[in-house]
């Protein structure tokens, strides 16, 4: 799903949200995905146990973003259950705008797309986190990256402070 795609169905949770309250405007919220600097990714353990590491992500053609190392806990959970939720907000709870994304992660290898995102991740975040792309990786230092992709399937959205509100966004996929 790209930027501009159709915009999928959002509905406000009366049982968490003020009667004032409205759901958000996708496009407001897909801007609060790209310009978040960390978020919070959540996996499954092989063993069922949920694994939780803060992570920077890049929010580009409709989808969040991210790398982590081929032996990173992270990349090993995901080889045995593609879905995930990554999070992202603040740490206060009356004031500002907390976004859950829920997905599955898939890799990204094709090389020309891992340049976009190199450098779309540099024009993010800095030279610090310039990436080379090579052998359908990021290249970065003496290592190497997966990079992943995670369209959202359901998007949760907390409006914190008044007027309080919790929104989904259902997004049709016709591969579900």
């Amino acid at each position: 799903m790209t930027d501009n795609a159709k915009e999928p169905r959002a509905s406000l949770d009366a049982r968490y949200s003020d009667e004032a309250a409205t759901a958000r405007p996708w496009p407001e919220v897909a801007a609060l995905l790209s310009a978040a600097e960390l978020f919070w990714i959540s996996t499954v353990r092989p063993d069922g146990r949920p694994h939780v590491t803060p992570l920077p992500a890049v929010w580009s053609e409709g989808a969040l973003h991210f790398c982590t190392g081929p032996e990173e806990r992270k990349a090993r959970n995901l080889a045995g259950n593609a879905h995930v939720v990554l999070t992202t907000g603040t740490n206060t709870w009356d004031e500002g705008y907390d976004v859950v994304v829920e997905g599955e992660a898939v890799r990204v290898t094709d090389d020309s797309r891992l340049r976009e995102l190199a450098a779309a991740w540099e024009a993010k975040y800095g030279s610090f986190w310039h990436f080379e792309v090579r052998e359908g990786c990021f290249q970065h230092g003496s290592g190497h990256a997966f990079v992943f992709s995670v369209a959202p399937r359901t998007v949760f959205g907390f409006g914190k402070g008044e007027p309080f509100s919790q929104t989904r966004w259902r997004f049709s996929r016709e591969d579900q």
